[in-house]
């Protein structure tokens, strides 16, 4: 049997089905007349009864549109491609093409149209292929509307099976329909509905899928194309096959031209012409498709699964607008900055994350990485290293252990000394309370005995920091204060660390999530504001209003934030002594320094280098820069201060060199001072002064008879460590020369105190050796820098 004698066949089986659909809906359209107007009212209310959700919602909703924090279009989400839009903003004689081609008796019928029906199905006899569509433009919309929005298998079956009942109930709807919305409405709902081919739905989609215009700048030779695709949007693809399109095309102009919609030289000159597709790109769709920031955009989508509980079919089809926390500038530039460092992808195994958060909100700003997102060549990765937990964070947990001393009456110039190697009074090697004990070393022998906790903190001492905790008691408090300042990443080992007593915590041999060092720092920045991370501002319905869960609430209620989860005074004095690890000369970090700007930061770096880390602060931004092989152990090359550090002033100095200076508030000096204070150890009669002033004393200068030269500096008296009262005046010793040592009375107090006790010379400390080349360092488990 031919194609066309079997056409004839299956449309003479629809004809006869239509016949029969048409006879009952006949009598089933008159019989409420038959029992009076009462009756009738009853049924046709019955009618707009029957009427289905998915009929008395608006236009099928679009696509979700996921924006940046300027408004630029970071990617979309979709199931079907449709960008809804208004009856103006379709061009007129789109409207018309398809109405003549589809339904030509659309503005006379109520819905249904049984004359067109049978003069269709006759056409189309006639030619062996469709010509005119057989149901009416309502039918059609009622069909599509049920197929697109079916939910299972059955649903979709029970849209499209060929039987008399699903022509009776879609009638019945089509009239229903009629009777609830004006005709350009219907019209309107069905070209935001039909399918074009190429994953185009509704007009919107089409026209920039196969013209790269908007609907309402569709021109006639465009218009007769896209309307002559909807009943076979593949076969009459203008893109794939244009002679056949150009067929459907002419048959569309046909009827127009039959109709008295077009002229005699309208159709002789396009239907002349070939078909010319100006083919568009499609939406992005998905992550993988993100315009910028693909692991920031993997992120968000695992928010919006994991924390706000939404579906991945709400997400492709609720035509939301997702408003997000991301700063395109800061991305750019963090991207470009871990690519000055290293190279992309998977080529070179070291992977440089870039991490970016704001204080006292917790929106993250910026995910970068040396790898592409979302594809399977060398360069990419479908693990989110930003978020992942993956390596040791070394020496920046020590940022944790000097918050926790603060809070608990430890002054910020807290001096112990910690001789190399340090033998833990408290820890033992595997934890617990038996075994070994607990040996630190620190990398190199630049390194005092005897530090205060600023200059311990700028200097990374492995063996201060476990002496801190040594006197803290207990790993207890370092652990909590760094979950109370947001470090999740720990939360699943937090009590194991705690009961086991690992004295290691300090050094950060703990896998640690790059998104939440950052966050945790950020409190700090914050003055002492924890708050949540997260990527989402708002998400808005299509018509702009919060979009809702079912009880009504929305889902996004606002930043999720606890102010004091850190004292403000133990965070800003935090800020204050970590300024010094990028501005100090003996700082750790200089590499990120900024001029004209604070960064109040810390290094870190586990034993054998396997990972260098720094994480770096203004009152505006918080970074964390992490540099680690993520599938293998492998040394990186160098120390926080170096490769991360780099790789944050490269990203940050073209941000903050646009912006005007933030200064951290000053350090609280009741903290500054703790509740039992010590004397800090200084250098310099100039150091002495600014450091005992911060920590709340007053200073006098006392000369010494001494053997060393006149004006050398000898210490202070009371000792560097000794305990003092607050406000106390410390003596600044200085040689007069003379022979032996012999106090004297200070000469030059800096306040009107009263005067010092009887001072304790301090031998003046031995200058420092030249340092030598770092051998390959194993100062226990973490690193120093």
């Amino acid at each position: 049997m031919s194609e066309s004698a079997r056409f004839r066949l299956g449309a003479l089986g629809k004809l006869a089905a239509m016949i029969i659909v048409a006879a009952l809906l006949v009598a089933g359209l008159m019989f409420p007349w038959v029992g009076g107007a009462g009756l009738a009212a009853r049924n046709s209310a019955s009618l707009l009864d029957a009427l289905p959700v998915e009929l008395t919602d608006k236009t099928p909703n679009g696509n979700t549109k996921v924006l940046a924090a300027d408004g630029s279009l970071i990617t979309e989400f979709y199931t079907n491609n449709r960008t809804p839009v208004t009856p103006e903003q379709i061009s007129p004689v789109m409207k018309q093409a398809i109405v003549d081609i589809e339904d030509s008796r659309f503005y006379e019928h109520n819905g249904l149209d049984v004359q067109g029906t049978l003069r269709a199905l006759a056409t189309n006899v006639a030619a062996g292929s469709v010509q005119e569509g057989g149901s009416t433009l309502t039918q059609q919309l009622v069909k599509q509307t049920l197929l697109q929005t079916a939910e299972t298998d059955e649903e979709r079956r029970a849209a499209t099976e060929q039987t008399p009942g699903r022509k009776l109930r879609e009638a019945r709807l089509a009239l229903a329909l009629e009777q609830t919305y004006s005709k350009d409405e219907i019209l309107t709902r069905y070209l935001n509905i039909a399918y074009f081919g190429h994953s185009a739905y509704g007009i919107q989609a089409a026209a920039q899928t196969y013209f790269s215009v908007n609907a309402a700048d569709l021109t006639l030779p465009q218009a007769s194309v896209l309307a002559g695709l909807v009943q076979s949007p593949s076969e009459d693809d203008p893109i794939v096959h244009p002679d056949k399109a150009t067929i459907r095309r002419n048959q569309v102009l046909d009827r127009m031209h039959t109709l008295g919609h077009i002229t005699d030289q309208e159709l002789a000159e396009i239907s002349a012409s070939p078909v010319q597709p100006v083919e568009g790109a499609k939406p992005r769709n998905g992550c993988s498709a993100a315009a910028v920031g693909g692991y920031f955009c993997d992120f968000l989508q695992t928010y919006l699964s994991q924390q706000l509980h939404i579906t991945q079919d709400q997400l492709n089809n609720s035509g939301w607008t997702i408003q997000t926390t991301l700063r395109p500038d800061i991305q750019t530039s963090g991207d470009q900055a871990v690519l000055n460092t290293l190279p992309m992808g998977g080529g070179n195994d070291l992977a440089g994350v870039f991490t970016a958060v704001e204080p006292g909100t917790g929106h993250v700003l910026a995910m970068s990485v040396n790898r592409r997102y979302g594809c399977s060549d060398y360069e990419c990765e479908s693990v989110n290293l930003n978020t992942a937990v993956s390596a040791g964070a070394g020496s920046t947990y020590k940022v944790f252990t000097a918050a926790a001393a603060l809070e608990q009456g430890y002054g910020a110039h807290y001096t112990i000394t910690t001789p190399q190697p340090y033998v833990s009074k408290v820890y033992k090697k595997n934890g617990g309370t038996t075994g070994a004990p607990y040996v630190v070393s620190n990398v190199g022998n630049n390194y005092p005995d005897t530090l205060d906790m600023t200059k311990a903190l700028v200097m990374s001492s492995n063996t201060y920091f476990v002496g801190l905790e040594d006197a803290l008691g207990s790993v207890e408090a370092p652990v909590r204060t760094a979950q109370a300042m947001g470090l999740r990443s720990i939360d699943p080992v937090a009590q194991q660390i705690i009961d086991q007593k690992r004295g290691s915590f300090t050094l950060g041999v703990d896998a640690t999530s790059p998104l939440y060092l950052a966050s945790a720092y950020s409190t700090l920045a914050a003055n002492g504001t924890q708050c949540d991370p997260t990527p989402v501002i708002s998400i808005t319905d299509r018509d702009g209003k919060p979009a809702t869960r079912d009880d009504g609430t929305p889902f996004v209620a606002g930043d999720t934030c606890r102010p004091n989860a850190v004292p403000v005074g133990v965070a800003t004095t935090m800020n204050q002594m970590m300024i010094g690890d990028t501005a100090s000369p003996e700082g750790t970090a200089n590499r990120a320094a900024i001029p004209g700007h604070q960064i109040a930061g810390k290094t870190g770096t586990i034993q054998d280098n396997k990972s260098a880390t720094f994480v770096g602060s203004t009152p505006k931004y918080t970074v964390s820069v992490m540099v680690f092989n993520p599938k293998s152990q492998k040394d990186v090359g160098g120390y926080g201060g170096n490769k991360p550090a780099t790789i944050y002033h490269d990203a940050m100095a073209p941000i903050l060199g646009k912006e005007p200076a933030v200064p951290f508030p000053p350090a609280d000096p009741v903290v500054v001072g703790g509740k039992t204070p010590t004397v800090p150890g200084c250098g310099s009669v100039d150091e002495c002064q600014a450091v005992l002033t911060q920590a709340g004393f007053t200073t006098a200068i006392s000369n010494v008879r001494s053997s060393q030269p006149a004006g050398t500096f000898l210490g202070t008296s009371p000792r560097a460590g000794a305990q003092a009262k607050a406000g106390q005046q410390i003596a600044i010793q200085v040689s007069a020369g003379g022979g032996s040592s012999q106090a004297a009375t200070p000469t030059t107090p800096s306040s009107s105190a009263a005067p010092a006790p009887a001072p304790e010379p301090q031998p003046a400390p031995k200058p420092k050796p030249k340092p030598k080349p770092k051998p390959k360092p194993r100062p226990g488990p973490g690193g120093n820098n």
